[in-house]
């Protein structure tokens, strides 16, 4: 079974550098050629897409990106299903707030938060940790049964780094997670690949 995953395209608040979370902020122009690229490589590297199943987060930024992927991987705008468990992680009161601005005000939480990111829990009635919104994400993995093509956000790609052992806690927390290259999960190892590597041999 190959299972590719691909981070939704950028938005204005992620080149802002705010966090997101849950809120449903759409692409950028940059954004959507990203998507558009990784559908053209995607492509490329699977073959046959119709054996693949694409499931999307329901944040209207993953759909987008989900769209445009099939659209330039020559299929049907619309034959995705959503699946909740691929929601972005809650950031509670942070979210539309840059760290920047939330040290300004609770310093001592930001450095709580720098000290052990993968448990830090933000203020706020439904914020999530890394570790708490790792419980969905693994429900939703366990649950992949042939090729797909998942579109997803940031936290839940750190949390796969670490469910399937490719990364621990601390790790996966802190990587950096690029909108333009895909994600390739096989015989339990993941890997990625730029887009820009394959589209540029793709005419």
């Amino acid at each position: 079974m190959t299972l590719f995953i691909i981070r939704h395209g950028q938005t204005d608040w992620n080149a802002e550098w705010r966090l997101q979370g849950q809120k449903d902020i759409p692409l950028n122009a940059l954004g959507r050629r990203q998507a558009t690229e990784n559908g053209v490589a995607l492509k490329a590297l699977a073959g046959d897409l119709a054996r693949y199943r694409f499931v999307s987060s329901p944040l209207v930024r993953a759909r987008e990106t989900t769209e445009l992927v099939r659209v330039a991987a020559g299929l049907d705008a619309t034959g995705y299903t959503l699946d909740e468990r691929l929601r972005e992680i809650c950031f509670g009161d942070w979210e539309g707030k840059t760290l920047k601005e939330v040290r300004a005000v609770t310093p001592e939480l930001v450095a709580a938060r720098r000290a052990d990111k993968w448990h830090f829990l933000a203020p706020g009635a439904d914020a999530e940790s890394y570790d708490i919104l790792s419980r969905r994400v693994g429900d939703w993995l366990d649950s992949v049964d042939r090729p797909t093509v998942a579109v997803c956000h940031g936290g839940i790609i750190r949390c796969i780094f670490k469910l399937t052992g490719a990364l621990d806690s601390a790790e996966a927390a802190s990587i950096e997670i690029p909108q333009d290259q895909i994600l390739k999960y096989q015989d339990g190892k993941l890997e990625w690949i730029a887009s820009a590597e394959i589209t540029a041999t793709v005419d």
